[in-house]
């Protein structure tokens, strides 16, 4: 064969095990909430997650039994099914909701365009917040904050509903941030929140592997612990600040499509990478070993998606 047939594949393969090469020699460990803020504001700065994730950087929903659907698309269907699920659709509009780790914002303007809510949107992540803005039109009710999510600056019973999406892998101390999130929550409220949880220990220790896998998804996307559904939901029920029965539902079924489809979305719009520059390109492939990894670690009972509500 000639060797311009070549050429394109050592390409490619050299591009890989460059990345794996930066992948393995670095990451982004969690030491301080400094250390989320920073990765999130170079997400956010280098506009790759948006263009290959969209507005909504969280997993999308595929439905039980999963179905084939556009990723952003089914971005789009996790904040509904979440409303569904948790009961927000039962407030009225004009109800004041906070989205706890707002991202860009994606899913504060679902909230207010589709349900009529009223929503504040915070992140530790000043580049989140300044984007988020940006993307938000005057006419939608939805104002961000900088802010900290074990330090809210809103008084005991300020929101109709708490709404938080994937923020707890973030976050250190687990009880503070459910704490924090049902201070703010008035009684008879609502707490609709999602999350990447661990096995919990009762199901099974892990062992060696097990043990290597999540120490890399801790030390490259900034974790410093992850919970269990289990463990979590203790956290929430036992809050001096709770006032009702926690629920939970695992939906790692339905959302483990998302991690497969966020590397294929990469090879489905190639143009969209490559003009954001070569350093895209390389930091794109470097995401790639961590994202196969969620795979795996979800696939396999290793990690579940767990989502929570209150149900008074």
């Amino acid at each position: 064969m000639p060797t311009s047939f070549f050429l394109p594949i050592i390409f490619v393969l050299l591009l890989v095990i460059f990345s794996l090469l930066i992948w393995m020699k670095s990451d982004r460990r969690y030491h301080t909430s400094k250390s989320v803020s920073l990765a999130y504001d170079a997400w956010t700065n280098d506009r790759l997650l948006e263009t290959l994730w969209g507005e909504h950087v969280h997993l999308g929903h595929y439905g039980s039994p999963p179905r084939k659907c556009n990723f952003q698309q089914a971005k789009v269907d996790f904040v509904h099914e979440l409303v569904r699920w948790s009961g927000l659709n039962q407030l009225p509009p004009g109800s004041r909701v906070i989205d706890v780790g707002c991202g860009i914002g994606g899913s504060s303007r679902i909230l207010a365009r589709d349900y009529g809510f009223e929503v504040i949107g915070i992140s530790i992540s000043t580049a989140q917040i300044s984007r988020a803005m940006q993307l938000t039109d005057q006419g939608f009710k939805c104002d961000f904050q900088v802010m900290d999510a074990l330090d809210l600056k809103f008084s005991n019973a300020s929101f109709d509903a708490v709404w938080s999406v994937e923020v707890g892998p973030h976050i250190l101390d687990k009880q503070r941030y459910a704490d924090e999130l049902l201070r703010v929550l008035r009684p008879g409220g609502i707490l609709a929140l999602a999350d990447w949880n661990l096995r919990d220990q009762s199901d099974g220790q892990m062992n060696f592997l097990e043990r290597i896998v999540i120490r890399q998804l801790l030390d490259q996307w900034a974790h410093p612990e992850f919970s269990s559904i289990a463990g979590f939901s203790a956290n929430l029920q036992n809050s001096h600040f709770n006032q009702a029965s926690i629920q939970t539902a695992d939906w790692t079924s339905a959302t483990l499509p998302s991690w497969t489809d966020s590397i294929l979305e990469g090879l489905r719009r190639p143009l969209a990478i490559s003009a954001l520059g070569p350093e895209a390109i390389f930091k794109g492939l470097r995401e790639i070993p961590t994202i196969l990894l969620m795979r795996w670690a979800f696939s396999t009972g290793l990690m579940q998606f767990g989502v929570f509500r209150s149900r008074n």
